[in-house]
């Protein structure tokens, strides 16, 4: 979730008084605003559905797998404002209005990882939930977040530093029930959720 500079998919930085030091590109940027069924209610400002309270509105967790089942976890990008360093599945983000998951996902894995559709097998959608969590002062997810599986049959990657600070491969299962062996990777909490989702 265009460039995904937001907390998870999303986040956002406020204009100052003067409108200089403080701007960010996402104010700029829509996501579209839905129900707790993910039904389409408009497009939103990125930046406002994000401050605040926060709006519900659309977003996405990718993750993909090789194939002896382990998971290919992505560090957000310090530049990032929401979740900066944290640890993510695959990819996460918004779909723009027009899209769907599927489209977008194929998108964000090309510009953040250099993943090209030829790489992976089955890219489906096989969850929907709805969550919100606060991250410190600086901002709001409230999403109806789909996620998204593929295989990933070619595993080399070229991640953009922009958007990646780190990436590895992690037996998903072994994650899940032993968290305190991982207790040093601060996970995203959309990641979290769909992670026990799985398992559940």
């Amino acid at each position: 979730m265009s460039t995904d500079d937001e907390g998870a998919p999303g986040d956002g930085g406020a204009p100052s008084a003067d409108g200089a030091d403080d701007y960010h590109e996402n104010a700029e940027q829509s996501v579209i605003a839905v129900d707790e069924n993910d039904e389409e209610q408009g497009l939103i400002n990125r930046l406002d559905a994000h401050t605040g309270d926060g709006t519900r509105h659309r977003a996405f967790t990718s993750l993909l797998f090789d194939e002896d089942d382990r998971i290919l976890l992505a560090q957000r990008s310090p530049k990032k404002r929401l979740w900066d360093t944290y640890w993510d599945g695959t990819v996460a983000s918004h779909p723009i209005k027009g899209q769907t998951q599927v489209e977008a996902t194929r998108q964000r894995l090309e510009e953040e990882l250099g993943v090209t559709p030829d790489q992976y097998d089955n890219l489906r959608v096989t969850d929907r939930f709805e969550y919100k969590r606060y991250y410190m002062d600086e901002g709001v997810e409230h999403e109806v977040c789909a996620v998204l599986k593929a295989t990933l049959l070619d595993t080399s990657l070229d991640p953009d530093p922009e958007e990646v600070g780190g990436y590895m491969w992690v037996p998903y299962e072994r994650l899940y029930e032993h968290p305190r062996w991982y207790r040093q990777l601060r996970l995203c909490p959309w990641f979290e959720i769909a992670m026990r989702r799985d398992f559940e």
